[in-house]
């Protein structure tokens, strides 16, 4: 099936823009920019006249309730979708939710990939791993400037991937519909990394020593439990959880052979965390000596 249209939902809160990217065999750039609101249902049919395809990634901010986008508004585009006869439907998760249906945003998540089940959309479903590019304001940029990071002792293991291969990622499963259609696919980055590992591999990039400040997992939960107690801070609760489990001694990964025999594509094109790093060190690094600063000069910005 040749792709039409594909609606891309990236982080789509509020009054933003969608992005419709036209027709992938041309590979086209030009874009149509519609305007729509998750929050707000009834902008949804207008924003899918024409559209074939519907990649979702929304997610809610962190200062915005977890359930009216990541469930509700959710629901109504499921709907909508189906209502507008949408051919293919690709929808972001997250790795191990129905494990930890505790924590409310992944709870949310197998939700909505049971209710995307029950749609009678043909869809494919992505549970990610993690996010190579947070990294780099997580712990590149503050060891870079000498300031400090946030570091745990547990053994929570992580297999990051680039946004870049994961967009490639979903346009292999669009494009091979009839092996992907109805499944549910873990996109995990070729090897797992501790919180201390990634820290130790922006020291040795960097040339450059961390300031770690240790959090407690009993810390993370102690607040969790404090906040819990207060309507008010519910949603700072529910990320709590999250952030609880990411420091539980999870292992977020998975073995990606035949996913990658479905999606057609070879494990060799999918960028490592190292030679991530080590392309942002040497481009920042050669910036720097452009300039005849140090790598420990403070405010560096990207």
């Amino acid at each position: 099936m040749p792709l039409l249209r594909a609606l891309h939902l990236a982080f789509l809160r509020g009054p933003h823009s969608w992005e419709v990217v036209p027709t992938a065999a041309a590979h086209s750039c030009s874009r149509a920019v519609l305007q729509g609101d998750l929050n707000d249902p009834s902008t949804l049919p207008a924003a899918m006249v024409g559209i074939s395809i519907v990649i979702d990634c929304a997610t809610s901010k962190p200062e915005e309730p977890i359930r009216a986008v990541d469930w509700e508004a959710k629901c109504a585009m499921i709907q909508c979708a189906k209502a507008m006869g949408i051919q293919r439907y690709i929808f972001f998760s997250i790795d191990k939710c129905e494990k930890h249906r505790e924590v409310p945003l992944m709870d949310l998540k197998y939700c909505t990939e049971q209710y995307l089940a029950a749609s009678g959309l043909n869809y494919t479903v992505l549970r990610l791993t993690g996010f190579m590019q947070p990294l780099i304001s997580a712990y590149a940029v503050p060891i870079l400037e000498e300031q400090s990071v946030w570091g745990t002792d547990d053994a929570t293991r992580t297999a990051y991937l680039d946004t870049q291969d994961i967009a490639r990622m979903a346009l292999a499963a669009v494009r091979r519909s009839r092996e992907t259609s109805g499944k549910v696919l873990i996109l995990s980055g070729p090897r797992a990394y501790t919180v201390a590992e990634v820290i130790a591999l922006c020291e040795r990039l960097g040339k450059q020593d961390a300031k770690v400040t240790r959090v407690p997992v009993g810390l993370l939960k102690g607040t969790r439990a404090l906040t819990t107690a207060f309507q008010w801070f519910a949603d700072a609760a529910d990320r709590l959880a999250f952030a609880e489990v990411l420091t539980s001694n999870v292992d977020f990964s998975a073995p990606m052979d035949e996913t990658y025999e479905l999606l057609g594509l070879s494990p060799g094109d999918t960028t490592t965390l190292e030679q991530y790093m080590q392309d942002f060190y040497s481009r920042i690094l050669s910036k720097l000596k452009e300039v005849g600063a140090e790598s420990k000069q403070r405010n560096l910005y990207l």
